[in-house]
């Protein structure tokens, strides 16, 4: 309980919850297709069990990753792939992803948990990191932050698409994270802390503007490129 009574318990809270409302976009996505073949009555039935499995699943996976993380060098590499989940978030992706529905409640659920967990590497990882060791807080923020993502996801969708920033405040707080993540790994934790502790704040601050930084940079250029494909596709041949 005491535990419960800390400010860095609700930032960590606060954080867990804004990271996997970011990532868990397109995972709402999936879990409405999923479903759209069910009649009315049973699409509702259907998402209501699909993502309580999710939820149940995708918390012992990020217990799992907790546990892991107390390893050597595990929190470097996994802090560096967390690196590469925040600056892909800022980049526009290109096509949508097929998804298979389902008429029957039974295949629609199955279709549901099997997406969610096959797309939810990055937010296993990221919600890992945030929680820094503890099962509680990021037993919390799952319970808290998924269903809002499942039953808000047209509302979340139209915020991310008006207001950006929303998108790009995320990208930096897992630029922040991992930062974070790699100075405190227990191979490099005891040599920050006698030669410099200074990287503490340093690295999560860099980390957090590196991913803006590189994030905007390749979304600029990925841009251009899209809007050349459409227009490549409608000329003529000769």
């Amino acid at each position: 309980m005491a535990e419960l009574l800390t400010t860095q318990f609700w930032l960590g809270l606060g954080a867990i919850i804004w990271v996997n409302i970011i990532l868990s976009g397109d995972n709402a996505v999936v879990i409405a297709l999923a479903a759209r073949s069910l009649p009315k009555a049973q699409q509702k039935q259907a998402i209501f069990w699909g993502a309580g499995a999710a939820v149940v699943l995708r918390i012992l996976l990020t217990i799992i990753a907790v546990k892991l993380l107390e390893f050597p060098f595990l929190k470097i590499v996994g802090g560096l792939a967390l690196f590469w989940i925040a600056i892909k978030l800022l980049v526009p992706e290109d096509g949508d992803e097929e998804v298979q529905s389902s008429s029957h409640l039974v295949g629609a659920i199955k279709t549901i948990l099997i997406a969610d967990l096959v797309m939810s590497t990055d937010n296993v990882l990221a919600v890992a990191a945030a929680a820094k060791g503890s099962v509680t807080l990021l037993t919390l923020g799952l319970i808290i932050s998924i269903p809002l993502v499942v039953f808000g996801a047209t509302m979340l969708m139209v915020l991310m698409e008006r207001f950006p920033i929303i998108i790009t405040l995320g990208a930096a707080v897992l630029g922040w994270t991992a930062g974070e993540m790699i100075v405190t790994d227990p191979a490099l934790a005891e040599w920050v802390n006698a030669n410099a502790a200074w990287m503490h704040w340093g690295a999560p601050i860099a980390g957090a503007v590196i991913v803006v930084a590189v994030g905007k940079w390749l979304a600029r250029k990925s841009t251009p490129a899209a809007a050349a494909s459409p227009a490549e596709a409608e000329r003529p041949n000769s």
